[in-house]
């Protein structure tokens, strides 16, 4: 996919008053923010919302987890299961939950690296403390280390279409090839296009499986990110939009 000539530069390509596409979504989340304050309704900041952990073995309230049902975590790099890790391939620190977690990510913002559209320093952002984010919200499973925004400024919550359709096919055959285990929040009521989260609970063998796949394509160079991929290939096409149908009807 890394040859597939001109996806970086689709997403340079300039609009009206050489605007981008993610400019023109930006902006305008922006004006409704202040039509919004305008008109004397102000947006409420959000707030964290506590989430029920999993009961104790003796049946005492357990952590909180984040909505796909991992642990969330207080802090990161100390005393905790998330750290701050190279995205290799790229000038991207992530802090993301260490195993298998962290190898699915680290797929995904690869890809998006080499097919999307080249990151940099400072464009992603993974685990956030629980009482930065609402706990009831998709990008409340940031506080247990378990989803990334990529480049949340550009794609800001509750904007639509701040992909070019070549870019967003791109996005549905990286989350087909990770077999449902991711889900992009594009796709929710409320869309946040900037994230993508773990959509299976701990445990999960599908996690482990396709863990296993991404683990054995690191020791193939004709396999993983940044090798060729057609997107538009029937089969990739069909396997895409099945799981887009099942993860909207969820």
């Amino acid at each position: 996919m890394t040859g597939m000539t001109g996806m970086t530069g689709m997403t340079g390509m300039t609009g009206i008053a050489g605007m981008t596409r993610r400019d023109v979504v930006r902006h305008t989340a922006v004006l409704g923010t202040v039509a919004l304050a305008g008109g004397g309704s102000l947006l409420a900041l959000p707030t964290a919302a506590s989430a029920a952990g999993r009961s104790g073995p003796d049946g005492t309230p357990g952590r909180p987890t984040s909505p796909n049902g991992w642990e969330v975590e207080e802090r990161a790099n100390d005393v905790s299961t998330v750290w701050t890790r190279r995205i290799p391939g790229t000038p991207c620190d992530l802090d993301v939950r260490l195993g298998d977690v962290a190898t699915v990510l680290t797929h995904v913002v690869r890809r998006f690296h080499y097919e999307i559209d080249e990151l940099r320093a400072g464009d992603l952002t993974g685990w956030r403390a629980p009482s930065r984010v609402r706990l009831d919200r998709p990008e409340g499973n940031q506080a247990s280390g378990t989803a990334v925004a990529i480049r949340p400024g550009s794609y800001p919550p509750g904007a639509r279409g701040g992909f070019f359709p070549v870019q967003l096919a791109v996005v549905r055959d990286i989350l087909a090839e990770c077999d449902g285990v991711v889900r992009w929040a594009g796709d929710e009521d409320r869309p946040y296009e900037a994230l993508f989260s773990i959509d299976v609970s701990p445990g999960d063998e599908r996690l482990t499986k396709l863990v296993a796949r991404l683990r054995g394509w690191a020791d193939d160079p004709g396999a993983g990110p940044g090798t060729p991929v057609d997107v538009t290939d029937k089969r990739r096409r069909r396997a895409a939009e099945a799981l887009e149908r099942r993860q909207k009807s969820a």
